[in-house]
């Protein structure tokens, strides 16, 4: 059954309510009703939300807003507050996270082929539902993570959309066995795949602005690190580009070696500028693009993570400075991941 007194439970949390720079201060503290929990639905009480770009994309205005006034977050860590009928995986008390990916329908021909990433009436933590920039968040059952007791919810939560979609740009990246890797940008998601590749023996060259994300690739074993735009120092057999930048694509593609592959993390990215066909695509190179996850690849990340001891860099802030959080995300002044906390 659900909580009895729910229905009349307020919360505080930060709202996109006009999109646009962060200097425009498009997140703003409201106080509103907690949603009655329908069946099968989780109310998770946030111990620890990351902060993603794609937080930042919505709000910026680079992604439409599907609901006007939504908590962005989909990075949550919480505990299990209350549920919903017809709950059996979760019981109060326990530990619980939540992804981005919130729902699909479950029967069309992506959901039934293991492409359920693909659904065209997939929704989303943060876009379609409230997510976790507030002290509370609903998640449902079908769609939640358990998540290990004994960790700090901070460490977490960055594994909850960083960890898990470097995870699937990884695997979309092809790369062979004992590869050639290269990553564009070095940020929360980056790092972390950094860390998986190279537990399968791949040597990994980081590419990006940050000098202080150059210096934590080094630190994390990359077998190089360089600005962004320089090439790598050896022929890439698969690529990532996690910064949302158009005109690195080039850049990349260029880096490849012969059948190499290039995949685009992000959910936004710049304008491409011009392929030149015999620099960029011929000899079989690939370009890619990644579109969020199935929770089989959630499932996967964190049982890969447990096993190999991922580490993970997190800069905190309290949920107060959620929004100091998103200017210095914006400002490539975040190392690792950026984590909200309570209190």
């Amino acid at each position: 059954m659900a909580h009895s007194t729910q229905a009349t439970e307020t919360q505080s949390g930060w709202a996109v309510e006009t999109p646009g720079p962060m200097g425009t201060g498009p997140l703003v503290v409201t106080r509103r009703r907690v949603p009655a929990l329908g069946p099968g639905e989780l109310l998770v009480r946030v111990e620890a939300c990351g902060v993603c770009r794609t937080d930042l994309h919505l709000a910026e205005g680079d992604l439409a807003p599907h609901r006007p006034s939504a908590f962005p977050g989909h990075e949550i860590v919480g505990r299990v507050a209350a549920v919903g009928d017809g709950v059996t995986l979760f019981r109060t008390g326990d530990r619980a996270g939540g992804a981005w990916l919130r729902g699909t329908c479950g029967t069309c021909r992506y959901c039934t082929t293991g492409r359920e990433n693909l659904c065209p009436r997939s929704t989303y933590t943060g876009w379609d539902a409230d997510g976790g920039f507030a002290e509370l968040a609903v998640i449902p059952e079908a769609f939640a993570y358990r998540l290990p007791e004994d960790r700090d919810a901070a460490l977490l939560a960055p594994l909850l959309c960083a960890g898990i979609i470097g995870y699937r740009s990884l695997r979309r990246s092809a790369l062979p066995a004992g590869g050639r890797l290269g990553l564009y940008g070095f940020g929360a998601s980056a790092h972390l795949a950094a860390q998986v590749a190279l537990a399968e023996g791949a040597t990994v060259h980081v590419l990006t602005r940050s000098e202080r994300a150059r210096e934590l690739a080094m630190e994390l074993g990359a077998a190089s690190a360089g600005d962004a735009y320089d090439p790598p120092p050896e022929p890439l057999d698969s690529a990532i580009l996690f910064a949302p930048v158009g005109d690195l694509v080039p850049v990349a593609l260029e880096a490849l070696d012969r059948s190499g592959t290039l995949s685009i993390a992000g959910i936004h990215l710049s304008d491409i500028p011009a392929l030149n066909y015999q620099r960029h695509l011929f000899q079989e190179r690939n370009l890619r693009s990644v579109t969020s996850n199935t929770r089989e690849d959630g499932r996967e990340f964190l049982t890969l993570a447990a096993r190999i001891g991922i580490r993970v860099t997190v800069s905190p802030y309290p949920l107060s400075r959620a929004d100091r959080a998103l200017a210095d995300l914006a400002a490539d002044r975040v190392n690792g991941a950026a984590v909200l906390v309570p209190g």
